[in-house]
């Protein structure tokens, strides 16, 4: 099939490449041209696990081009995806002029039967206003589908090709049918197409990654609670995640979550809420919950040292705001560092992909080291961010040696309560007792 995709950030990227690693002929289509000219040449402008890999393979079959026409990839494309931007508005509601502005030049270039996919996460309702947008200067037929993408960062690409369930909202039987055949690769092994009406597709997306954002957050409330009264929140952990009902995953407490969409979905669906006269009121307790959460390990860090944080050197390990990504959105490591800048501290971090966005953020106000032990070199104390793998069996010793005082404070629980004490390090983690 020919596919055109219209933006090429990180939902764009994995569907195009994804979509022509399959045998179909994609063209992903993107305003910025320095970024166009380099996808041609090869090279990935996001770091996710293996993408590189179909990347290279489908541009030297000659199933995946890049342009920066939006004519261009229309004319291509008998199925049309729509996956670009809808970040905060800055009140929490999803920003749509990307995707309604497209909308408005589809119409009046089409000159035969589309089917325009909102892939981007968008409040219910999208759909419609995409159609009737387009409606307004089309003069051939066309369908608007809503099929949300349900794509982990750093697991992308396994997610796209073996995906648990592919929602299709789509009220035409002629769109339906165009998408089943395009999806019908990716479920072979038995995983369900889902068929509904736009708005319930549009929900659905919202719906699971605010659940989602609801479970990490309970349990956030549940370690912070765990500190109060002497509890274990990993035994506490153990113990509700065996229930077949609850399930182990999104059961790890920590300084809350970032990233590109939880977020920005969460305060979205809560906005569309206070749109229609509804009051979400647990979306708005997430909210205020994660904010908090953030920035958790501060009020450890100054009782340590006294309240007095001026002139303390930390060493940050983790950066993006969760591991196998560059993505620093939202990252909690960047609220953490901020309060801790205006303590008046100094910042030595280090992060296996995320340095290159984190020094566009802070230019000279933090150092960026090479290695994470370079990054411990004088510090008073180490703070961890981000749970990669290579921080989880550290070099204890040199830890030791190369800290001004042995003192960790952890945001993700990577470490053994018993290890830390036999290890003679302070150490301070979320909802378990200190060391």
């Amino acid at each position: 099939m020919k596919i055109s995709v219209i933006g090429t950030g990180y939902v764009g990227l994995v569907t195009g490449t994804c979509l022509a690693e399959t045998g179909n002929e994609v063209v992903c289509v993107d305003i910025n041209e320095e970024k166009v000219q380099k996808m041609r040449n090869g090279e990935v402008p996001i770091y996710e696990p293996h993408l590189d890999v179909l990347f290279e393979r489908n541009i030297k079959a000659g199933r995946l081009r890049f342009s920066t026409s939006l004519e261009e990839g229309l004319n291509h494309g008998e199925i049309i995806f729509l996956a670009l931007p809808t970040p905060d508005d800055g009140d929490g509601s999803a920003d749509l002029q990307y995707v309604l502005g497209v909308s408005e030049q589809i119409g009046k270039m089409i000159t035969e039967y589309k089917v325009i996919v909102d892939k981007s996460t968008v409040p219910v309702g999208t759909a419609e206003k995409v159609y009737k947008i387009i409606k307004e200067n089309a003069k051939c037929d066309f369908d608007v589908v809503s099929n949300p993408e349900f794509l982990r960062e750093g697991f992308a690409v396994d997610d796209f090709l073996k995906p648990e369930r592919i929602v299709i909202g789509s009220s035409s039987e002629r769109a339906t049918e165009l998408m089943q055949k395009l999806y019908k690769p990716f479920v072979r092994s038995g995983n369900p197409i889902i068929i509904m009406d736009e708005k319930s597709a549009e929900l659905t997306k919202y719906a699971a990654n605010s659940f989602l954002a609801t479970k990490i957050t309970f349990m956030n409330e549940i370690a912070n609670y765990c500190e109060k009264v002497g509890a274990d929140v990993d035994k506490v952990r153990i113990g509700i995640g065996t229930d077949s009902r609850i399930g182990k995953r999104f059961l790890f407490p920590g300084i809350g979550y970032g990233g590109s969409c939880f977020p920005k979905d969460v305060k979205a669906l809560y906005k569309s809420g206070k749109e229609s006269q509804y009051d979400f009121k647990i979306l708005d307790a997430v909210i205020k919950v994660n904010d908090n959460q953030k920035i958790a390990l501060l009020p450890k860090i100054k009782k340590y040292f006294n309240n007095d944080l001026s002139n303390k050197k930390f060493a940050v390990w983790g950066l993006a705001f969760k591991p196998e990504t560059d993505d620093i959105r939202e990252a909690p490591s960047l609220y953490l560092i901020d309060e801790l800048l205006k303590e008046g501290s100094r910042i030595r971090a280090f992060d296996p992909e995320a340095m290159d966005n984190v020094a566009k953020k802070y230019k000279n106000k933090i150092d960026l080291t090479e290695s994470m032990y370079d990054a411990l070199e004088n510090a008073d104390a180490l703070i961890i961010c981000t749970e990669w793998s290579i921080f989880r069996t550290p070099d204890y010793n040199k830890i030791k040696n190369t800290l001004s005082c042995p003192v960790i404070f952890d945001g993700r629980n990577l470490y053994d309560i018993k290890d830390m004490d036999r290890e003679e390090i302070s150490y301070f983690s979320i909802g378990r007792k200190e060391v």
